[in-house]
This record gives structure tokens, C-alpha cells and sequence, in this order.
């Protein structure tokens, strides 16, 4: 009730401001008619015209539905409605007029005159305050066009304003738009392009069940806000579901600017909408300090990780970049499409295997890099737990090489990419990465340790949606294939981010380690506060019904047991990493343990033994080197295993 109070006190406000309007014009328009001869008129004709028409148009504005407009949105719609509102005030003028002063002395053009300068004291401010929020004049006379589909929007704001004008410059657009739901409670009842905003989110079932009513029944929901909390789109699912509504949602706003001229189309809710959650904050100008005009170099450049850091990082403008990586085909592939994206760019194409450190001295030292990322690893966990002596040499001696060609080359920075596995690891990869982040941890002790002025940095996160080998390109393949869709546990759970999250943390924990602001350089590690886990068993459910099947009626899950080298629960810090807060929300700095304090000769000489017993092949030995130089490794409890067939239907 407060609310919708609110919300007619701002349309109050407006309609003062056009009975003022409105006063001001009939003066005016009779000083155009008549100029300085006004000044001979009767003082009772100027002030019972301008109270009669200030009346008039007051009463007439409140009833002719223009106030249901957002001025931030203001449209040839609108400028229609205050068209209606001043010619019908103005016939209802006249005869008021008339009967008051019989018109006597009167210019009969001062109406015709009124007219104009009406619209213009109204449209004028509206569509003024319009191109100052835009900074542009495109598009303001955008016009509304309904097409076949109707549907129904979920946001009112500029992704809204700009997919209604890019509606109405697409006239083979399929879509009918009846109306929009809005969080935000000020903006009910009022419209965009002559579509109203009918409720708010929680409404989505009232408001279908009064278009159905109409005769309009909505085909469609379409979600027009990029950020929308995973946790409302999840919501939105089941009530679309339930009310026989397919769910999409509207390309980025980026793609609906003006001079787009591909057919307007939506697409379908992706899985990384259901896992999303408000984005942190970032400090983009500190990403762009890091990069500009330096030399970069990136291993594993052709990964999931490593070619989005790739992207990201041509777009901040770097001096040179080197790609490198130990696949042909994948260093291809991004070689090209950076050629393609930023020809200007200087750009190196390196075939390289991190366990090489003789040519990876070499490279150092020819490309000259200032900042390197490191991300180059084997990740998956069963196939790591199948060769561990591979995923040894890989992440572990790997690491170490890179990081000691990073301290020979004098590089400015080496970030070394970690993961939530790493934390009280239960198999070979997560072991070996917490083996990787120690060495780097050592390095970056300072002065004392007697290492060179490189900084080391340790950014940990945990399952990228998307990437090779992940859960959720298997479940599409499977799901393809008519199911059924493989889930080890009920109770396996995962952090999950999008690839874009996950490099956009590395850069932003880079920015803050370069700017050393209440930063302590003492082997810290960077962590994103990447929310609550996720089931597994619900991911495998929702991808299901975003293909608009039915989870164990139209597609079967089964439980195929827990992997080797799985547990049930990832962890993003461990127990005793004392945390320490950044100046950005939702990341934080996990300080290092009391008992990694190891002396970096030490853990250089153990590392390579550790390398001697992975090249001969001594399985058995380098495991239980790799234990005792990881005390918190430990093999997956014999109760996180497959649940009875009775347990998995309760879950």
C-alpha cells in the first residue's frame, strides 16, 4: 500500500507539473498571437483563461493515461498520449471559454497557436530528460509494433526499453509484448513504449491467470535482465513450468543497440542463469593498469581457463602476447581467433610442454614477459587418479618450472591458476595443485628468502561450467542422446562459476597483488566467495527441464557411484587459512598456514625427487612422496560411496 502511495505521488508530481504547463501556455500563446498589444488586454481574460484551462487540463491529463509513462523510457508512444490529452482539453476549452466570456476580444488563432505550444511545454521536458539519460537522439521516436507470439517480459529497465525499440525496428520479429514484470515496486502500473508493467515478480501467476482473462494468454516468458539472481530464475522455471510457459531470456544488452540488424531472437535460459548470483563489483581501471602496454604471456592459452584469460586480456590492451601451450590444434584455434579479433596485437604462437624447463628458460628469455598466467594443467580427476605420475610432472613439476623461469627472466608477476580440489585434497590432481600453490607460496615469502623481486600470486576457484571434461557438457550429450543422465552420488555437491567469472577473478586478485594495498605478501592465496554449492543431482534436474522434458518421467537419472579420487564436498579455504578481507566484495585473501612454512631449499629439493620418481615411473614412491609434502592428502572416506537404489529415490 506504501508503495503503490509512492508511486502516485511521483505521478502527482508529474501532473502538477503539466497544470503548471498548461497555465503558462495560454498567456504565452496569447502573447505570440497579439505580441506587446497584450499589455491592452482585461486582467480578467488572462486570469479566468489560464484558471480554466489549468483546470481543464488538469482533469483531462488525469484521465487520458499519461502518467503511466517512464520518463527515463519516454517514446512516440507517450508523445501520442499527450497528444490525446491537449487537443481534448483544449475542445473542452472552448466552450467553457465561451460560456464565461463569450470570447470577447479573443483571437480565435490563440487555440490553433495554444496547441503547439502546449505539446511543446509538455513533450519538450520529457523527451529533454529522455536524451540526457541516453546521451543520444537515436531512436527516441522509437515506435512499438506487435507481432504472433505473446509474451510476457521479466525486468523493466533499459535491457526492456532497448529490446521494445529493437522490436519495433524488426518487423518480422515473432513477438507480441502484453506486458512486464518489475522488482522494483515504483514502477508498477507504468509503461515503456506503451507497455505496462503489471506486477511484480512474485505476481508472474496473477497476472498470467488476468491475460487469460483478457483472452491473451501468454505463450512465452522472457527474461530481460542480465543479472538476475539464479535463485529467481530457478523460481521462475518452476512457475513456468507449472503454467505451461516456455522460459527464455534476451540476448546481452550489448546486442540490442541501435544498428543491429540480425532478426531479433531470443534464447533459451542457460544453466549458468540458474547458478547465478550478484555479481562482485570490479575494478576494471586496475585490470587495465595491470595489462596496458606490457608483455604478456599465458600457458595453457588453448584451455577453457586459458583462452578466456586470452580474451580478456588482448581486450586491455597489452604490448605483446605470447600463447602458449602443448596442444597444436587448441593454440591454433585461439592463435586464429585473436588474429582475427586484434590483428594489430604483436602475437607469438608457442608449441611448449611446461615439464620442459630448458625451453621454457628459452622462451622466457626471448619473449620477455612481464606478467605471466599459468594456466596449463591436467584437471580431470578420475583420469589424474588413473596416471598420477602424468599429473604429477604436469602440475607439480610443471608449476615449478614456470615459476622458476619466471624468477630467471626477472617477469614482473607469474599467477599461478589453483582450484578448490587443492583444499584437504582426496586425489592425485587436487594434491599435486596444493603441491604447486606451497612452491609458489614459498617464492613469494619475500626478501628473506633470498628469491628475486618476482610476485607470486595464487588465484583458487572452484568448477568452471562449460569447461573440458566438466559435468555439464556431459549432461548435454547425454541428454542428446535421450539419457539416461549419470550422476555418481545424490549428495555430491560443487561450487560452480562461469568461465567469464573465473578469469575476471584472476585479473581483478592480479590488480589488487600489483597495487600492494593492506595486501601482505606472505604466500596469500586469492579466493572468490562463490556462494552456496550446488547439487549435483538438482544441475542434472534442470538441465532436463530447460530442454522442456520432465526429470524421471521423460528422462531417467541413475547413480553411478563415486569416482576415484572424489568427494562428496569441495572446500574454498581450509580451516586454518587465516582470511583476510580485500577492499572488493566477495573476494578474499586466505593467508598461509603455519605449517606450510617450509624453507623454499627444502621444498625445491623433495619437488625434485619428487620429479625423478614421476619420470622413472615409480608410482608407488612418488604417491607417497606427494603425501608427505601434502600432510592434508588423504584417500576418499569408504562411506562417500554409491547409496542404496531406496536412499537415491528419497534424495
Amino acid at each position: 500500500m506504501v508503495l503503490r502511495l509512492f508511486h502516485f505521488n511521483r505521478a502527482r508530481a508529474v501532473l502538477f507539473h503539466d497544470t503548471v504547463m498548461a497555465s503558462l501556455s495560454f498567456p504565452l500563446s496569447l502573447y505570440l498571437r497579439v505580441g506587446d498589444s497584450i499589455q491592452y488586454y482585461h486582467q480578467s481574460l488572462l486570469l479566468h483563461g489560464t484558471i480554466i484551462f489549468a483546470v481543464v487540463c488538469s482533469l483531462v491529463f488525469s484521465f487520458a493515461g499519461m502518467y503511466r509513462g517512464i520518463w527515463r523510457y519516454a517514446s512516440l508512444n507517450d508523445l501520442q498520449a499527450i497528444t490525446k490529452g491537449v487537443t481534448l482539453s483544449l475542445l473542452v476549452f472552448l466552450p467553457l471559454m465561451f460560456l464565461a466570456t463569450r470570447l470577447d476580444g479573443l483571437p480565435r488563432s490563440t487555440i490553433f497557436i495554444n496547441w503547439f505550444v502546449l505539446m511543446a511545454l509538455l513533450g519538450g521536458p520529457r523527451f529533454i530528460y529522455r536524451v540526457f539519460k541516453d546521451r543520444r537522439l537515436e531512436n527516441v521516436l522509437a515506435r512499438v509494433d506487435y507481432s504472433r507470439i505473446p509474451v510476457l517480459l521479466v525486468g523493466a529497465g533499459d535491457a526492456t526499453d532497448q529490446f521494445l525499440r529493437a522490436l519495433a525496428r524488426d518487423t518480422e520479429s515473432p513477438y507480441r509484448v502484453l506486458g512486464m514484470l518489475s522488482e522494483k515496486p515504483s514502477r508498477l502500473g507504468r509503461e515503456i513504449h506503451g507497455v505496462a508493467v503489471m506486477g511484480l515478480v512474485d505476481d508472474l501467476k496473477d497476472v498470467v491467470v488476468q491475460l487469460k482473462k483478457s483472452g491473451v494468454p501468454p505463450q512465452r516468458l522472457i527474461i530481460t535482465k542480465d543479472d538476475l539472481d539464479g535463485a529467481v530464475v530457478d523460481k521462475l522455471l518452476d512457475q513456468a513450468e507449472a503454467l505451461g510457459l516456455t522460459l527464455a531470456r534476451l540476448p546481452r544488452l550489448s546486442d540490442l543497440k541501435s544498428g543491429v540488424s540480425e532478426p531479433l531472437e531470443t534464447k533459451p535460459v542457460a544453466i549458468e542463469d540458474l547458478l547465478g548470483r550478484p555479481q562482485a563489483v570490479l575494478n576494471r581501471r586496475a585490470m587495465e593498469t595491470l595489462i596496458k602496454d606490457k608483455p604478456v604471456l599465458i600457458t595453457g592459452a588453448g584451455g577453457t581457463i586459458g583462452s578466456e584469460l586470452t580474451r580478456q586480456i588482448c581486450a586491455l590492451g597489452p604490448a605483446r602476447i605470447t600463447l602458449l601451450d602443448n596442444s597444436e590444434f587448441q593454440l591454433y584455434s585461439i592463435d586464429l581467433e585473436i588474429a582475427t579479433d586484434h590483428p594489430e596485437l604483436p602475437r607469438s604462437a608457442v608449441i611448449c610442454d611446461v615439464r620442459d624447463h630448458k625451453r621454457l628458460d628459452e622462451i622466457m628469455a626471448t619473449e620477455t614477459s612481464a606478467l605471466v598466467f599459468h594456466a596449463a594443467a591436467l584437471k580431470h580427476v578420475p583420469m589424474v587418479e588413473a596416471n598420477p605420475c602424468e599429473g604429477i610432472l604436469t602440475n607439480v613439476i610443471g608449476s615449478r618450472n614456470v615459476a622458476d623461469a619466471c624468477v630467471k627472466a626477472k617477469a614482473e608477476m607469474m599467477v599461478q591458476i589453483s582450484t578448490d580440489k587443492a583444499v584437504s585434497p582426496t586425489s592425485v590432481m587436487g594434491a599435486s595443485k596444493r603441491l604447486a600453490e606451497s612452491y609458489c607460496q614459498s617464492l613469494d615469502l619475500g626478501p628473506s628468502s633470498g628469491r628475486t623481486s618476482t610476485l607470486f600470486v595464487t588465484v583458487r576457484f572452484g568448477n568452471v561450467l562449460g569447461s573440458t571434461g566438466s559435468v555439464v557438457p556431459l549432461f548435454q550429450k547425454q541428454l542428446a542422446e535421450g539419457g539416461p543422465l549419470t550422476v555418481t552420488h545424490p549428495d555430491m555437491e560443487r561450487y560452480f562459476m562461469t568461465t567469464r567469472e573465473a578469469v575476471e577473478l584472476v585479473l581483478q586478485a592480479s590488480a589488487l597483488a600489483d597495487q600492494k594495498v593492506n595486501l601482505p605478501r606472505n604466500g596469500g592465496i586469492f579466493v572468490l566467495d562463490m556462494g552456496e554449492p550446488v547439487r549435483i543431482l538438482d544441475l542434472a534436474r534442470q538441465i532436463i527441464r530447460l530442454a522442456g522434458l520432465k526429470p524421471d518421467k521423460d528422462v531417467q537419472i541413475e547413480f553411478a557411484g563415486v569416482r576415484p579420487g572424489e568427494k562428496l564436498r569441495e572446500e574454498l579455504f581450509h580451516g586454518s587459512e587465516p582470511l583476510v578481507a580485500t577492499e572488493f566484495e566477495g573476494i578474499l585473501l586466505a593467508t598461509q598456514r603455519t605449517v606450510d612454512h617450509v624453507d623454499h631449499g627444502v621444498l625445491l629439493r623433495a619437488i625434485s625427487k619428487l620429479e625423478e620418481l614421476a619420470r622413472a615411473g615409480k608410482t608407488e614412491k612418488a604417491m607417497e612422496t606427494l603425501a608427505r609434502l601434502v600432510p592434508d592428502y588423504r584417500t576418499v572416506s569408504e562411506t562417500e560411496t554409491l547409496p542404496s537404489p531406496a536412499q537415491a529415490s528419497q534424495s
